[in-house]
Formats: structure tokens, C-alpha cells, sequence
């Protein structure tokens, strides 16, 4: 891709961010067009994503990312710590990094996608990520309570990621979950998800894309208390047995 178009891209991403009241600067842009033309390319050879218009991209990936940072309830920076929950080609895990400079743990069940992870991550010098090859249900055991954040951009049912994260998290750090139009059934069942994994809702915020590319919702979870229920239970029952039914 030409520098042309390049600068077009990065200066729509900023313009985007903006409106949203994220301060993005020019080297940031750089890095985070930088990525999005990466998965482009590999793309190609891995099966990374569905959207390769990079116009669109822009918005549908890079603005889409980064939406929690729109809100008060994230504060991030370099003493931050936070997991990307089903990252595929590195979203919102890698935008997140570029932008605050936190420390982050990308994992996917998908061994290539990590690869390709791996690969951004390093052309990206991103070296404060992590991509790791791994199911959810087994981070606990290392790193129990070890979280500020948990994002996951419409990964699962809202109930079986709170069971996810719930062990990860730190007292009083925030489990973000990004939807699109979540049902009323899906926010109960989280809600009492969330109490017997020892969270509180605390807020439901909604964001519509530029460009008329589609409606966001964030929810978030705070880790209030200690869990009902022994966590994290055996792997492959939040979803076998999800909790809040």
C-alpha cells in the first residue's frame, strides 16, 4: 500500500478516535494502521478475519478496540496488567498495548492465530504482550487474581465470560465485555452469573461506529468479593453448565 493511502488511514483513525475523546497521536496511528495492514496481508495465507477493506478495517477493528478507552472506568498504562480473551488477530489486545503501553495477555484456542500474534507483535515491538496458546479455564492456575482488566469483543455468552475472568481479576479490577445488541435474557443471566462469581454490574455503556458500521455496548463487571462457588470449576463447564440459567 502506498504512503498515500497509509497517511489517509492513519489520519481517518485519529479523526474517528477523536470523536469518541481518545487522544491519538501520530506515531500511535502509525503503529496501529501498521497492525491492521499486517492481518490484511496475512490474511491471505490464515484465516484472520472477514473484514479486509481497510477503510472499513479502520473503524471495524482498530475504533472498535479501542472503545473501552472511551469510558471513566478504564485507566490504563505501563504498571497495567490485562487479558484479551479470544484475541483472533490480535484485537482489542494489540490497539490496547500501542495505545496505553499496558501489559497484556493475548490468548486464543486457535494455535496459527497466536502465530500470526506473535508475528505483529514482534514487527510492532510491542514487547510488553504476551500471545499465548491456551484455553481460559487453565490461566487460573498460574496466574489467579492477577488482572486489572479481562476484554472480550463477542467471544461468548456474556455468563460464560464472567465465569472466565472472575478468577483472573484482581479485587476491584474490571471485567469489559463488548457487544453488539446483547438480549435481555443474555444481561440477567450475566447478572446473576456475576454474583455467584463474586463481580457487580456496574455500568452499560453504548457507542454507535462511525460511518454507520454498527452499535456497541460495553458492560462492565467489577470484581467485589470472593466467588459463591469454588473457581475455576473443571474445563468446559461454563459452557456445558453455564452459570445464571
Amino acid at each position: 500500500m502506498d504512503i498515500e493511502t497509509t497517511n489517509v488511514l492513519e489520519q481517518r483513525l485519529i479523526d474517528e478516535l477523536s470523536g469518541f475523546g481518545i487522544a491519538c497521536s501520530p506515531e500511535q496511528a502509525s503503529s496501529l494502521v501498521h497492525h491492521l495492514l499486517l492481518v490484511i496481508e496475512k490474511n491471505k495465507v490464515v484465516n484472520l478475519t472477514r473484514i479486509t477493506d481497510p477503510s472499513e478495517a479502520v473503524t471495524l477493528h482498530l475504533v472498535d478496540s479501542l472503545l473501552p478507552m472511551a469510558s471513566d472506568l478504564v485507566e490504563m498504562d505501563e504498571k497495567t496488567r490485562y487479558v484479551d480473551m479470544g484475541t483472533g488477530a490480535g484485537f482489542p489486545g494489540l490497539p490496547l498495548a500501542i495505545m496505553t503501553g499496558a501489559h497484556g495477555l493475548l490468548i486464543d484456542s486457535v494455535g496459527k492465530k497466536i502465530a500470526a500474534v506473535e508475528e505483529f507483535a514482534s514487527a510492532l515491538r510491542c514487547a510488553q504482550v504476551e500471545a499465548r496458546h491456551t484455553r481460559v479455564e487453565d490461566l487460573p492456575r498460574e496466574l489467579f487474581g492477577t488482572f486489572d482488566y479481562v476484554f472480550a469483543r463477542a467471544v461468548a455468552q456474556s455468563n460464560v465470560l464472567i465465569e472466565y475472568a472472575a478468577p483472573l481479576l484482581k479485587k476491584s479490577g474490571f471485567l469489559v465485555l463488548e457487544k453488539a445488541r446483547p438480549t435481555d435474557e443474555e444481561l440477567s443471566a450475566a447478572e446473576r452469573a456475576a454474583a455467584i462469581c463474586g463481580l457487580a454490574f456496574v455500568s452499560r455503556e453504548t457507542y454507535e461506529l462511525p460511518q454507520g458500521l454498527g452499535h456497541r455496548e460495553l458492560l462492565f463487571y467489577q470484581k467485589t468479593t470472593k466467588p459463591r462457588i469454588k473457581l475455576p470449576r473443571k474445563a468446559g463447564m461454563a459452557k456445558k453448565e453455564p452459570l445464571g440459567m
